[in-house]
């Protein structure tokens, strides 16, 4: 019974933060991307090892496009 308890708890809370996670992505593109480049400059530096680089460039955003952009923190609009 306590195993199944446990279980149920931690299918519960996956479930939780990943609605968090959904939400806070979906609300605050610009904070996100802000999180995700202050988490990933520190590891890509030259002085760390090639792993530690290669998870600094997996958690990095997708770089933007410079022109033309509205620069409101989303992937891209038709509106143009």
């Amino acid at each position: 019974m306590h195993a199944g308890l446990v279980a149920q708890y931690a299918v519960v809370s996956l479930a939780v933060a990943a609605s968090a996670a959904f939400v806070v992505r979906s609300r605050f593109p610009g904070t996100v991307r802000r999180l995700r480049i202050a988490c990933a400059v520190p590891l890509v530096r030259e002085t760390r090892p090639a792993w530690l680089r290669k998870v600094g460039r997996w958690i990095a955003p997708p770089a933007r496009g410079g022109a033309g952009g509205c620069d409101d923190g989303c992937d891209g609009c038709s509106s143009h």
